[in-house]
């Protein structure tokens, strides 16, 4: 992708989806990449899912920033007296960071917070807030890939400390989860931290209402992504004709989002000028969202540099948060 200046192009980023698009949608199993989900509409619907009572990882996590603030802070090793860079990767609205954020400001540590996320307008929001809420915060809003952007940040020598919340490790499978971990390794120096956010391994009843809340959000927010080919890409899904299916598997720990069509029928992509054809209950598959434990992390970091230093949990025990060191 190509950068211009802290931006990547908007041109650039509908390419890429299209392109993707293309391969997904002719592949066997069907599938349209999660990433794709975080459109204006995608990350308003996005914020309203995570204030619903079924998803309970958001309010988890914020717990843990929270409560555990001081813990949190001496666990990453951070010192007053010594400047670092703060990175997080798909900031979001930055609602639980501001708890780490707001005692490192109070308590004037030396640090540029540099949030990086794919869709522009998060950063817009988060931007907007942080100089109301926190106005001396030095702040330096990123966006695009995370690895095309932290190669720009990889040969600065400061401490780095790169946080990765939400569970987004988890949008991804393993082999997937650990090239990813492997590569962040690398964008780091020895003794540079990640704190990362994932959602513990949990029973059906709980998991599987948090990707399928009572209101019908998590659904509209899946089927966003046909909205968005609509209009980026002159498509014609008729929204009416799919629905919204996620499952989970306890025993795997691994929880999917599928968008499914109720009958046979055919799309026509303008931008790709392909007729895609659906049989009934055929399914695209949207999104993973793969839960943790100590044992799966590990075997995820083994051939990585990395090991996990300090775990935080929250009340319940659904949700964790590792600092991860480099070695």
């Amino acid at each position: 992708m190509a950068i211009h200046g802290n931006k990547i192009s908007e041109i650039t980023i509908n390419n890429t989806f299209l392109e993707h698009l293309s391969i997904g949608l002719q592949s066997k199993t069907k599938y349209i990449s999660s990433r794709y989900m975080y459109d204006e509409i995608g990350d308003h619907l996005f914020r309203k899912i995570m204030n619903l009572p079924e998803y309970y990882l958001t309010g988890s996590e914020h717990e843990i920033l929270k409560t555990q603030t001081k813990a949190i802070i001496e666990a990453l090793g951070i010192k007053k007296n010594s400047f670092f860079q703060l990175i997080e990767l798909g900031a979001g609205d930055g609602t639980k960071t501001k708890e780490l954020l707001k005692p490192l400001v109070a308590e004037s540590y030396d640090f540029d917070y540099l949030p990086i996320d794919i869709s522009q307008n998060a950063l817009n929001h988060l931007e907007f807030s942080l100089k109301k809420q926190l106005p001396k915060i030095s702040v330096n809003p990123l966006q695009g890939d995370y690895f095309e952007v932290l190669s720009h940040i990889k040969e600065s020598t400061h401490p780095k400390i790169i946080l990765f919340l939400g569970s987004n490790l988890g949008n991804l499978e393993d082999d997937e989860a650990y090239d990813f971990l492997n590569q962040l390794s690398n964008c780091l120096t020895i003794n540079d931290k990640i704190f990362l956010g994932l959602d513990l391994v949990k029973s059906e009843a709980i998991v599987l209402p948090a990707y399928n809340d009572d209101q019908g959000i998590t659904a509209s927010f899946n089927l966003n992504l046909l909205t968005r080919i609509n209009k980026e890409f002159n498509a014609d899904f008729d929204i009416t004709h799919f629905k919204h299916q996620p499952e989970y598997n306890a025993q795997e720990g691994i929880a999917r989002s599928f968008i499914v069509s109720k009958k046979p029928q055919e799309v026509y992509i303008e931008a790709l000028n392909k007729m895609i054809y659906f049989k009934k209950d055929e399914k695209i598959y949207t999104e993973i969202s793969r839960k943790y434990n100590d044992t799966i992390l590990s075997e995820i970091l083994e051939k990585t540099n990395l090991i996990i230093s300090k775990k935080f949990l929250d009340k319940k025990k659904y949700f964790s948060d590792y600092v991860l060191t480099k070695e």
